[in-house]
């Protein structure tokens, strides 16, 4: 389960009005970074086969079943540090991140 704020969701609906199409968020990771994992950010235009979706406030979040295992659990955030304004994951499957703080490793998995 992936958690929405409610920044978050209200940046969902803005961007997807402006782009004037789209059902939701589509998030993911990707091989990146001195870290080993990135999170990707794309408009969502249909639901996949594996595809998971979370509402919340009237948004939707859509992410594929391979990238959930890693973000599973997390609570995504929209926040404004100044200039800057990101969408924010606090992930609880996180172990450490780069400098940059744009890429990150998880934990081991334990069996």
């Amino acid at each position: 389960m992936i958690q929405l704020t409610e920044n978050a969701a209200k940046q969902i609906k803005t961007q997807l009005s402006k782009r004037g199409k789209g059902l939701g968020l589509r998030v993911g990771i990707k091989k990146n970074g001195c870290s080993g994992w990135a999170y990707t950010y794309d408009y969502a235009d249909e639901v996949r086969a594996g595809d998971q979706v979370f509402e919340a406030y009237d948004s939707k979040l859509v992410v594929d079943e391979k990238s959930l295992e890693f973000i599973d659990g997390s609570k995504l955030d929209f926040v404004k540090d100044g200039l800057k304004q990101v969408f924010k994951f606090d992930n609880p499957n996180v172990d450490a991140t780069c400098g940059c703080g744009e890429s990150f490793s998880v934990k081991e998995k334990t069996q």
